[in-house]
């Protein structure tokens, strides 16, 4: 996506991966390979917030960064995942009532986003571990063990079930019962069929993968590693070609 821009664009840039096991080294790893920017993802949103200088934007309020820019020796955290999650759903039309299955930086952003957007977030999450932030927020949080059934127009899958598994992220038979009373559900991974929109699909619920979420915070992050020379619909058309290769 980035490099395919890159390219297009005759930029002097190049995007890659590092894999980091510790978090708390993302700030001198980053440092030592002198970088310009770079995307964080699961498990260290949480660790880059903290790693930054200072930190912009709806990322105050989420805790958990996934865009990292080197500004004059500082490093300046953002979350483009929120915004890039609310252009992903537009399609679903209106909505008010929001289940988030996962309790990690993803789902933070998630919930920031759609409470300021006047769409109800709830939380379920395995094991009431992660809550704390979700219930200190103000937000509806619960474990597995003290959820009631409901219904939502949306489900969102925030964990990282069927990334490189064949779980799904709650109980089969709550799922099933969640499908049957919800609109539609939307899965923060892309690239592949997962459990849980194989369950989805069965039950013939609108759904999405990560994949429209992932090009609108991509399109967010470029604009920002680039210092916000290159606007947003500039970048745009050219990161969908990506898509297609």
């Amino acid at each position: 996506m980035h490099n395919h821009v890159f390219k297009t664009l005759s930029l002097n840039a190049c995007y890659t991966r590092t894999q980091l096991l510790d978090g708390s080294k993302l700030r001198e790893t980053f440092f030592a390979k002198a970088l310009s920017g770079a995307n964080i993802t699961v498990p260290h949103k949480e660790a880059a917030f903290k790693a930054c200088d200072e930190i912009r934007g709806i990322a105050q309020a989420i805790g958990a960064v996934n865009t990292i820019i080197n500004e004059n020796g500082r490093l300046i955290g953002y979350n483009t995942d929120a915004d890039g999650f609310l252009s992903a759903i537009q399609s679903f039309g209106p909505l008010q009532h929001a289940l988030i299955l996962g309790a990690g930086g993803t789902a933070k952003a998630l919930a920031t986003v759609l409470r300021n957007n006047d769409i109800v977030p709830v939380i379920l999450n395995r094991s009431p571990n992660r809550l704390d932030y979700f219930q200190s927020n103000g937000y509806e949080a619960y474990s597995w063990e003290t959820f009631t059934l409901n219904s939502y127009d949306l489900i969102i899958n925030t964990t990282s079930a069927g990334l490189s598994d064949d779980n799904l992220p709650i109980d089969g038979v709550l799922l099933a019962q969640l499908l049957s009373r919800s609109r539609c559900a939307i899965d923060v991974i892309y690239g592949k069929e997962t459990p849980f929109l194989r369950e989805v699909k069965n039950a013939a619920l609108p759904y999405k993968d990560g994949s429209d979420m992932l090009l609108e915070q991509g399109v967010l992050a470029n604009h920002l590693f680039m210092n916000r020379t290159v606007p947003t619909d500039t970048i745009r058309p050219i990161m969908q070609e990506s898509f297609l290769y």
